[in-house]
C-alpha cells in the first residue's frame, strides 16, 4: 500500500500542464511521465496555509539517504535542472518519487538501475512554509 503523499493546487496545475504538453510532443512514452500524472493523481490537494512545512514540494531543498550516501537537493521544474548545483528534475525518477512524501518516509522507487530505497531525511527548506506560494 502507498503512503499518502501531499500536493498544492499550484504545483499540481503546473505539473499537469508540464504532462500535457509532454503529451502533445508525444513524449508521452516516458515512464518517468506517466509515474508522475499517477503520483500527482493520488496525491491529495492541501490548501497551502495547511501545508506541513516537512512535506517536499516543488522548490523545496531536502536531505535524503540513498545507498547509504545523504544527499542534499532541491526539486524543481524540468527548465531549471542543473546537476552541478544538485537541482533534480520532477521528471527525473528521483524527483517524481519523492514529490509530497515528508521528513522520515522511506521510498521505494523502480530507476534505470533497478529499484532504490530513498529515505527523507530532513526537509531543508519549503518554499510554502515561509510564504512564498509562486516560485
Amino acid at each position: 500500500m502507498s503512503r499518502k503523499i501531499y500536493i498544492t493546487q499550484p504545483d499540481k496545475d503546473k505539473l499537469l500542464k508540464i504532462i500535457n504538453k509532454a503529451k502533445f510532443e508525444s513524449l508521452d512514452d516516458n515512464l518517468n511521465l506517466k509515474d508522475l500524472e499517477v503520483e500527482i493523481i493520488r496525491a491529495t490537494v492541501t490548501d497551502i496555509s495547511m501545508l506541513p512545512s516537512n512535506v517536499i514540494t516543488m522548490n523545496s531543498k531536502v536531505l535524503l539517504l540513498m545507498e547509504g550516501i545523504e544527499e542534499e537537493v532541491t526539486l524543481v521544474y524540468p527548465s531549471e535542472a542543473d546537476i552541478i548545483e544538485n537541482k533534480i528534475s520532477i521528471l527525473s525518477p528521483i524527483g517524481t518519487a519523492i514529490l509530497g512524501y515528508s521528513e522520515g518516509d522511506i521510498i521505494e522507487w523502480n530507476v534505470p538501475k533497478g529499484t532504490a530505497q530513498i529515505e527523507v531525511k530532513k526537509v531543508l527548506f519549503q518554499p510554502e512554509a515561509l510564504g512564498y506560494y509562486d516560485l
